[in-house]
């Protein structure tokens, strides 16, 4: 049975460890914040940027408004380069697409760096469209991002399945009636993402032919 295919971007097709955590370190220490270790800030990844900027600095919207202004100085000229594609995913990707699934990409990232990723990795002939959030912060949760998808592509959620790394994931794919796919190769725990509504959750890329 052919499908649509929803892909989460950051922990799901490619790792943007490095990119998101020195671009969040850069814009905090631009509003003068404390700055924790780098490598404890894995847990921004997934969840609305401005929502983690709320929690790294314990104050108000206005605040993390700024923070996500003086991220996306950094981000957009170095840090969605300093990324990669998990392995397997291309050939994964293409073995989807040759069965005949309808692939699209949705990301909480604003789609505007989301298509400069895709297409900087050479990833842009498989998706149908890259969906994600407005600059100002619209559809940057997945239950609605995924709802507009839904709509805007007349999809049947039934048919419809949500591939993602984190609990926000699964979490958009319920809401909506979608199937929900957690892969444990990026950011978010098995426990975390059967809780969330998983219905499967897979060690590596090559079993998403499975879908």
């Amino acid at each position: 049975m052919k499908k649509s295919i929803l892909f989460d971007l950051d922990g799901t097709l490619t790792d943007p460890f490095t990119g998101i955590t020195k671009s969040i370190v850069y814009a905090l220490e631009k509003m003068g914040a404390a700055v924790p270790d780098i490598n404890t800030l894995g847990w921004c990844i997934g969840p609305p940027l401005r929502d983690s900027f709320l929690k790294l600095l314990g104050t108000d919207k206005a605040d993390a408004e700024q923070a996500v202004a003086f991220y996306r100085e950094r981000f957009e000229k170095t840090g969605m380069y300093e990324n990669r594609v998990y392995e397997g995913i291309p050939g994964v990707l293409d073995a989807l697409q040759e069965k005949g699934h309808a692939l699209y990409v949705a990301t909480s990232k604003p789609w505007v760096f989301a298509q400069k990723i895709i297409r900087h990795y050479d990833l842009e002939s498989y998706f149908r469209q890259i969906y994600g959030a407005e600059l100002d912060g619209t559809r940057g949760d997945k239950p609605s991002l995924i709802a507009y998808i839904l709509a805007q592509e007349c999809l049947d959620p039934s048919g419809t399945v949500m591939v993602g790394d984190t609990a926000y994931d699964m979490i958009g794919a319920r809401e909506n009636g979608v199937y929900g796919a957690g892969v444990l190769w990026g950011y978010g725990s098995k426990q975390d993402l059967e809780s969330s509504g998983a219905g499967i959750c897979m060690d590596r890329p090559r079993e998403l032919i499975c879908l």
